[in-house]
Formats: structure tokens, sequence, C-alpha cells
């Protein structure tokens, strides 16, 4: 299936991500809580990175950060292009223009618009015509396996297609950078999967920058080139896993397993050390 209009080039300022000593303290000194501590991690523009760790770790706080919802306590959040985020380099600023686009846990979406209209709805932003929000947002709604589904309202949708939806709504924002919060925790083993090629498909003809926070072990190795793995909380980088695994990959693979095995147990170990 070909890309629609707005998703048939590389995205044009795709940026990478520099997070340098980020610490995110909720509260005061005495009583509050601390989500990260000292957290560091460099992501270059276009690379697929996951984030794994124990419920409580702050990924969903550091997302926010990257997203710009809120602001870390000490450090520094950092957009940049691709070329300027070379370990040794300068931390660079957001990109002029480029955009972020967040998907949640929650689908999120407008409840008195229809399925179409909500995918629409960041194209309307953008000033794309009538007839170009339509035909992108139904080719969107094609590849997340919802075609013919554009004029119902969110509320006659199963919990797991409004989800879909909602990943169609954020891919239809064209943003060079994508944070994706657990997005296919609630979705049944088949429609995950079918849902993981379009996403990896879509990624690769593009090639935008993904932080994606998941419980999924399997997931996060079918997916990404590399897998953060956070200390329990405060959040800080306990480990990063390279995944030199060919694409496209299946989750249910030898190789995915064993990689996702040896990811499990250190995770494991990271909870039993919080827990003692």
């Amino acid at each position: 299936m070909s890309a629609p209009a707005a998703l048939d080039r590389p995205a044009p300022t795709a940026p990478g991500v520099r997070l340098g000593g980020v610490s995110k303290r909720y509260g005061d000194a005495a009583s509050g809580v601390v989500a990260l501590r000292d957290f560091s991690l460099t992501v270059v523009g276009g690379e697929f990175v996951c984030l794994i760790g124990a419920s409580g770790c702050g990924k969903t706080t550091l997302l926010n950060l990257v997203a710009g919802f809120d602001r870390p306590s000490v450090g520094t959040v950092d957009l940049s292009g691709p070329e300027r985020l070379a370990p040794e380099g300068d931390p660079g600023d957001r990109v002029e223009g480029s955009e972020v686009s967040m998907l949640f846990q929650d689908s999120a979406l407008f409840p008195w618009l229809t399925v179409s209209k909500n995918v629409e709805f960041p194209l309307r932003l953008r000033g794309r015509s009538k007839a170009e929000r339509r035909a992108i947002a139904a080719e969107l709604l094609e590849r997340v396996h919802l075609g013919g589904v554009g004029d119902r309202r969110p509320h006659e949708l199963s919990g797991g297609m409004r989800q879909r939806v909602a990943l169609a709504r954020a891919l239809a924002q064209d943003a060079g950078l994508l944070l994706m919060d657990e997005p296919f925790g609630a979705l049944d083993a088949i429609t995950r999967d079918l849902l993981h090629d379009e996403l990896e498909s879509l990624w690769l003809e593009r090639r935008f920058t993904v932080l994606f926070v998941t419980h999924n072990v399997r997931e996060a190795v079918r997916l990404g080139d590399r897998i953060v793995l956070l200390t329990s909380r405060p959040g800080q980088v306990a480990g990063v896993y390279p995944v030199d695994l060919p694409r496209p990959r299946r989750i249910d693979s030898p190789e995915v397993a064993t990689l996702a095995a040896t990811l499990t147990d250190d995770l494991r170990a990271e909870v039993r050390r919080h827990a003692a």
C-alpha cells in the first residue's frame, strides 16, 4: 500500500534527543518524590528507542519532559538535528518547525468528532485542504485496519479500535519525533502484531525518531534499535541494549525471545534490588 501524501517523504527535521543530567522532583525536598535522578541519554535522529522498567520508574515522566509538557528540576532536555548530536558535541535547541507527536495509554479522542474528523484534526491545524485531509485520513485508517469506520464516533468503537484511531491521528501530524506511552498495551496479540508491522513500515519510510515506552519486553525487542532499561524510582539508566537483529522481526522468533529473556532477567533483578 502506498504512503499517503503527508507521509511520502523522509521527516524533514527528524530530531535527535539529548537528556543531560536530568532530575525531576515532585513536591518539596522533605516529602516530595524524585521520579528521575541524573538521567542522561542521547537518541540520534531517526532512531527507534524503547524504554522499559518497573512501574513508577519515571518512563512517562521522561516522555513528558521530552514533549515539553513539564520541565526538569535539574539538567537539560534538548532536541536537535542528528548532525548536532554527537556525544562530544554541544547540546542543541529544539528544531524550528519540527513537531512532536505523543500517543498516550488512553486514546484521548475528541468524543464529539467522527473517527475521520479526529484523524483530520492535526491536518486541519496545518492548513491542509479538505480533499487532502479526507484522503490522508482514509489512507491512515486503512493502514491501522480501520477502513470503513470513519463515520463512527469514538464511543461506538472498542478500546483497541479507539487506540488505533489515536495512532492514525498521531501519524497524521507528520511529526519528526513520535513519543509513545504503552500505545498497544490494551490490544489483543494479533492486532498488536499487525500494528507493529504498520508502525515499523511507516517508520522505515519516513525515519522519524521514536521514544517508545512499554512493559512488554518482547515488544521492545520486536521494534527497537536500542532498548534502555531504567532503574526503579528514581529512574536512572540501568543498561542500554542494542538490538542487532535484521528487520522485519517476528515477536515470536527465537532471536527475539532470546534477547527478551536476557532483558527480562535484568528487569527482574532490578525490581528485586529495589524491593530489597
